[in-house]
């Protein structure tokens, strides 16, 4: 074999590489149109303000629900995909707690298709508040994935602190435990440590995390859009 074949060959063998990745963590088209939505995925809220999906599914009315922080927007807000923006409006925010930081998005079905696995994030279900030790992962529109140990409940009611990383947009990115969703990224822990710069280093000041029990159950008792929330299990 000549050396200009070996290097024809090299650069087929990159290329067949490159092209897997890609399929790998890019979001799958699907066959009608429709944008894939999941739990990790970039939303862009009134058209200027980044955020992240925390979960995709349906309520006990059947209704397409997702779920966000508050400080991205309030009812009426209306929610795009960052991956899809010539999609325009694909859903629009229905409820909201700011003390808990949550909203609550009404999906168009007809826009949108539910996915339980984006970009390679899994969310099988609803777990339990994490305790001590147990390692979190989460999935950001900013900081993509990384993963942390868990350090216990935070000081507000309804709070968890987990060593994972943060930053600006991230911001209802959902993290879970052994695929199973327990809570959203709410925001960084103290602005007195440093913040998450990549998150291939681990010193910097732990993330806020809303617990999804407790916002599911301020949902049900406030009988808002939501209730009986149950994620998606369509692998799209």
């Amino acid at each position: 074999m000549t050396t200009a074949q070996r290097v024809r060959l090299t650069a087929r063998a990159a290329l067949m590489a490159l092209v897997a990745l890609i399929a790998g963590v890019a979001p799958v088209a699907t066959a009608d149109g429709k944008v894939p939505m999941g739990g990790g995925a970039g939303i862009v809220v009134n058209g200027d303000t980044y955020c992240t999906l925390t979960s995709i599914g349906n309520d006990n009315t059947g209704a397409l629900i997702g779920f966000t922080s508050a400080h991205c927007g309030g009812p009426g807000a209306q929610v795009a995909s960052e991956d899809r923006p010539a999609d325009g409006v694909i859903g629009t925010m229905v409820a909201g707690n700011d003390g808990l930081d949550y909203a609550v998005i009404r999906f168009d079905p007809a826009k949108v298709q539910p996915i339980s696995n984006y970009k390679g994030f899994v969310i099988d279900g609803i777990g339990p508040d994490p305790t001590f030790g147990e390692v979190a992962c989460k999935l950001g529109r900013t900081t993509g994935y990384s993963c942390g140990v868990t350090w216990g409940p935070g000081q507000d009611p309804g709070t968890i602190v987990n060593q994972v990383c943060g930053q600006p947009g991230d911001s209802g990115a959902p993290v879970t435990v052994n695929n199973k969703l327990v809570g959203m990224i709410h925001g960084a822990f103290s602005e007195d440590l440093p913040t998450c710069v990549v998150k291939f280093i681990p010193l910097h000041t732990p993330a806020v995390t809303m617990s999804i029990n407790a916002i599911l159950g301020d949902v049900a008792g406030k009988n808002r859009p939501g209730t009986g929330f149950v994620p998606t299990a369509d692998v799209g």
